[in-house]
């Protein structure tokens, strides 16, 4: 399995789809499905059934995930691509349109 370049926590445009152009931070990345879910992107409603969590039950709103291609990489609210590189012998990701390093 190929490494990501998107991870949680990661602050993404989206580039592609009914979103394009919305701006959100990485909730979850599903490494399996190629997925992210991204928080205020790609929002559905889902009707649920009263539980111990949510005893009211009824439509609630969220998001549900997105295709990892279809988002790109924030840096200093400019999209980038991402690399990787060796530094002291370490992997480390780095924006490949400023080559500064992904902390």
């Amino acid at each position: 399995m190929a490494m990501l370049k998107i991870k949680k926590g990661d602050t993404v445009r989206v580039i592609a789809g009914k979103d394009k152009d919305k701006d959100g931070k990485v909730l979850a990345v599903n490494a399996k499905k190629m997925t992210v879910i991204v928080e205020g992107v790609n929002m559905i409603t889902k009707h649920e059934k009263p539980s111990m969590a949510n005893q009211q039950g009824g439509i609630v709103t969220r998001e549900a995930p997105i295709s990892i291609s279809n988002v790109m990489y924030l840096q200093k609210g400019k999209p980038t691509r991402v690399g990787f590189r060796f530094e002291n012998d370490k992997k480390v990701r780095y924006a490949k349109k400023t080559g500064e390093t992904i902390g």
